[in-house]
């Protein structure tokens, strides 16, 4: 019996791997990004500047609104989009290749 991991466990292990990794994107670095371009295209925070924001941001989180875990979701999902769009494409690709 072999005491390597399977390719499945693997696998695994590196999906969560990115999600944590784009996960924490989400939380610490987008929320940045967005309070920096929002401060200036749109002036100053009405709140007590960033603290505020990311406070509110959190507080959003724990209180489930969606469009805040959508905010902080964001990174993955679009990783996401971006690897089921690469996958069609070159399946798409595959098939008119067989056909011919």
């Amino acid at each position: 019996m072999s005491d390597s991991p399977s390719p499945a466990r693997i696998a695994l292990r590196n999906e969560f791997a990115l999600f944590l990794g784009l996960f924490l994107t989400g939380i610490v670095i987008l929320p940045v990004m967005i309070y920096l371009v929002g401060q200036g295209f749109f002036g100053a925070y009405g709140g007590n500047g960033f603290a505020d924001f990311y406070s509110r941001l959190h507080y959003e989180l724990r209180s489930w609104q969606p469009v805040a875990w959508y905010l902080v979701l964001s990174p993955y999902l679009c990783w996401q989009l971006l690897r089921l769009t690469v996958w069609a494409f070159l399946n798409m690709r595959r098939r008119s290749s067989e056909h011919r």
